[in-house]
């Protein structure tokens, strides 16, 4: 496993020209790009199973407008070669888990704890975290420091990595896969050098500079690292100490800073950045106990007199936690109190209206979640969670006319991003809504396909073959069937080989 606490496999789309030739932190680069890609896609399968997987378009849609600037700034630096833009995945995974924690895998996944989340202070913090990680893919630290291990098959290494991330939940799992010498010749090559920490460091530092996040965020998230180690590290597995000292670290990034230009400091809190943290909070699953604190907390008299970005926070965790706790009645009262002081925040206020929504949606109010969904401004296209919010909501109340035109912009979003299995799932519901069931079996197919699970893609594409010879096809009808017909045998391929490396 690998994160910023632990050894961190960094990634990110790569846009650009090779990276001049880097310095000798090791060995050499002896793994491939496609042998990275199926370790990391093997691992990437377990985690999509993983009952603390979560798909959150509001977190996510957050996530990528740190990532999408990083991966320019890398860019621009000369970080980043076509050669791995075209052959990782590229794809952010969100874990439920409360772990001050972020770690990326081979092949290009990265993944983001709800716990880190809900802690950092700032955008900026957050975005340290993610060019570190970054950084150590782009100077190809994965290859580097696990060279020795070359002759070791992917599937090995891949199960090594597995017992790693089993660590943080079941130590006892995690031992029943790391076993054999080999095993653990492996886990002592997976610590990356403390010369590899501090080349992502400094190349971090710069890609988020140059990204246009102030660096102060990497020093003040590492005094926050060091408070977390001493919680995460029990002492287990050693690599978890192949880090350079922390306060080594902030007297690296503090001495970096002082040959920059001093940045003013922003006008007031962003209190985007204040909601995410509080819905990361939440939706980590911390126990009714925890959640009924918010309840406390928002109630509490004196906290009308704190400052708004506290209020904020309290009221927007407190709203979703109280539909967590089943009181629909509560929540509403604690998000009357909440539209005010987000008023003057054009991208606060959405946020308040997208969980206005979700709470109605989830309460199966569809009358109450589309009007809070169109109060707010709208755009030539909508973003993701006001698409999925729509048609949700739409489909369950079954107004196929207005439902038209929103499948036909997710069929939209969908050309451009087709590994958004979420989005998927969504249409193939809109679609069986409209009584269209090849169409819909084919989302579904193609839903299970984003998230690798072949053997449920392969079920969902033979069923549609089942309806289409039933149907007198013609027209789309004909063409969606030729599709899934060719959807059918590259799924049935990508499975015969999976199943090769069992």
């Amino acid at each position: 496993m690998a994160c910023l606490l632990t050894p961190a496999w960094s990634q990110a789309p790569a846009l650009t020209a090779s990276p001049p030739t880097l310095p000798s932190l090791g060995e050499g680069s002896d793994m491939t790009l496609a042998a990275e890609r199926k370790i990391g896609d093997r691992i990437a399968r377990e985690l999509y199973r993983d009952p603390d997987y979560i798909d959150d378009p509001v977190l996510d849609e957050y996530i990528q407008s740190l990532w999408l600037p990083l991966v320019a700034g890398a860019q621009a630096r000369g970080e980043l070669s076509p050669e791995l833009q075209e052959r990782f995945a590229w794809q952010i995974l969100l874990g439920r888990d409360r772990s001050v924690n972020a770690f990326a895998l081979p092949g290009g996944y990265l993944g983001l704890h709800l716990g880190l989340i809900s802690v950092v202070a700032t955008r900026d913090e957050l975005a340290s975290v993610m060019a570190h990680e970054l950084s150590h893919v782009t100077q190809r630290h994965i290859a580097r420091s696990m060279g020795e291990q070359a002759r070791m098959t992917p599937l090995m290494i891949g199960t090594m990595i597995l017992g790693i991330l089993a660590a943080s939940k079941s130590p006892q799992s995690a031992q029943a896969l790391i076993m054999g010498g080999q095993a653990a010749a492996i886990r002592s090559q997976l610590s990356f050098s403390r010369d590899m920490e501090r080349e992502a460091d400094r190349v971090g530092y710069s890609v988020m500079t140059e990204a246009g996040f102030d660096p102060q965020g990497f020093v003040s998230m590492f005094g926050k690292l060091q408070q977390a180690s001493a919680l995460n590290d029990n002492g287990s597995f050693p690599y978890l100490r192949s880090h350079p000292m922390t306060t080594e670290r902030m007297a690296d990034m503090q001495a970096r800073q002082q040959l920059l230009t001093a940045r003013p400091m922003p006008p007031q809190a962003d209190l985007e950045h204040v909601i995410m943290t509080a819905r990361a909070r939440v939706l980590s699953q911390p126990g009714v106990d925890l959640l009924r604190s918010w309840t406390r907390e928002a109630q509490d008299a004196n906290l009308p007199q704190q400052a708004l970005a506290k209020q904020v926070h309290v009221l927007y965790g407190a709203a979703l936690a109280q539909w967590s706790l089943r009181d629909p009645a509560q929540a509403q009262v604690f998000m009357q109190r909440l539209l005010p002081l987000v008023n003057r925040d054009a991208k606060a206020l959405r946020l308040v209206h997208l969980l206005g929504a979700e709470l109605a949606y989830k309460s199966d109010n569809m009358t109450a979640s589309l009007k809070a969904l169109a109060a707010i401004p709208p755009k030539p296209l909508m973003t993701r969670p006001e698409l999925l919010a729509q048609i949700q909501a739409l489909t369950r109340q079954g107004a196929s006319t207005a439902l038209e035109a929103e499948l036909a912009q997710l069929r939209a979003w969908l050309q451009k991003h087709p590994q958004d299995g979420q989005a998927w799932q969504v249409l193939a519901a809109g679609l069986m809504a409209q009584g269209r069931a090849l169409q819909s079996l084919r989302a579904e197919g193609e839903a299970q396909w984003a998230r690798q699970d072949y053997s449920g893609a392969i079920d969902r594409f033979k069923a549609a073959q089942d309806v289409s010879r039933k149907l007198p096809l013609q027209g789309a009808d004909l063409i969606e069937a030729s599709i899934v017909d060719a959807r059918l045998r590259s799924v049935q391929t990508l499975w015969r080989e999976q199943l090769l490396e069992r």
